[in-house]
């Protein structure tokens, strides 16, 4: 039974992506036939850069139609490129701590899908750096982040669970029965794993 409703299932699955190869195939004749030229903003590279990833080099020739794998992984790359250098136009003389307080920025922001730029403001201030929610807006724009009602709208409970795994424990409890100097002893054991570290 379960062996048919997972066939059943990827069968599914297979009919939407060849209905949306078809729709973005559709959509690339159009835009041909008008001789426009599809133009993403930053937020919408990021999205397409990080699935691009994931599918890596096999899967984006598989089923990217709209762009080449290869401009797909040339944003990632720039993606990743952008996040370690110190390349931000930040108000102050120190390049080190301008590329600290853009780290943070999009270290909160992707870690907290409902802070918004005040918020993100004043966990920087916690931390002694000063600076606009103008600035704050400007970094996330740069690194493609969306505003907080729609990171919020469009977080997954895997990116929660990836923000939130070095502070989340599953606990659970057992009986094992132990033989003992006065026979036969049923233990009860309650234990609690950190997901981050696998630890017990």
């Amino acid at each position: 039974m379960l062996v048919g409703i997972s066939g059943w299932m990827n069968r599914k699955q297979q009919e939407v992506i060849e209905y949306l190869q078809a729709e973005n195939q559709v959509l690339k004749e159009e835009l041909t036939k008008s001789g426009r030229k599809l133009r993403l903003n930053d937020a919408q590279r990021r999205r397409l850069a990080q699935k691009g990833k994931v599918l890596g080099l096999e899967g984006t020739r598989k089923y990217a139609s709209l762009f080449t794998p290869e401009t797909i992984l040339r944003w990632h790359r720039r993606l990743v490129a952008w996040k370690f250098t110190a390349k931000r136009k930040i108000d102050t003389d120190r390049p080190e701590r301008r590329l600290l307080i853009t780290e943070l920025c999009v270290k909160f922001a992707e870690e907290n899908p409902g802070w918004g730029y005040e918020r993100i403001q004043g966990a920087l201030a916690n931390l002694g750096y000063h600076v606009s929610k103008t600035t704050v807006g400007n970094i996330l724009r740069r690194a493609g982040l969306c505003p907080s009602p729609d990171r919020t709208g469009k977080s997954s409970w895997r990116q929660f669970l990836r923000a939130h795994l070095a502070t989340t424990c599953v606990a659970d409890f057992l009986t094992t029965e132990v033989w003992t100097m006065g026979g036969l002893v049923r233990y009860r054991v309650f234990f609690v794993i950190n997901l981050a570290k696998r630890e017990v």
